[in-house]
C-alpha cells in the first residue's frame, strides 16, 4: 500500500473516531468519493490498525443506527413545518 493512501487511512480513521463523523462528513473533509472512505475503513484499515478499525466500526455503526433520525430531521428541515397533513 503506498504511504500516502496509508496516511489517509489513518488520518480518516482518527477523525471519525474523534468527531464521530459520518462517512458522507468525512468524505466532505477529505475531499474523496464516500465509496473511498468506506473501502479505506472497511478493507484497509483493518490491515493497518485492528484497534482503530474496531473504533471506527463502532462509530459507523451507531451513526447507522441513528440515520434515520437524522433523515427524519433533514425532511423537517426542507419542508419547515407547513402543517401538510394527508388527509
Amino acid at each position: 500500500m503506498r504511504d500516502y493512501i496509508r496516511k489517509r487511512v489513518v488520518d480518516v480513521s482518527l477523525y471519525i473516531v474523534k468527531t464521530n463523523a459520518t462517512v458522507r462528513q468525512a468524505a466532505t473533509v477529505f475531499g474523496v468519493s464516500k465509496s473511498t472512505i468506506h473501502k479505506d475503513v472497511t478493507e484497509r484499515l483493518p490491515r493497518i490498525n485492528k484497534d482503530l478499525a474496531e473504533q471506527v466500526k463502532q462509530v459507523l455503526e451507531l451513526n447507522k443506527s441513528e440515520r434515520h433520525i437524522r433523515g427524519g430531521e433533514a425532511t423537517k428541515r426542507k419542508y419547515g413545518s407547513k402543517g401538510i397533513r394527508a388527509s
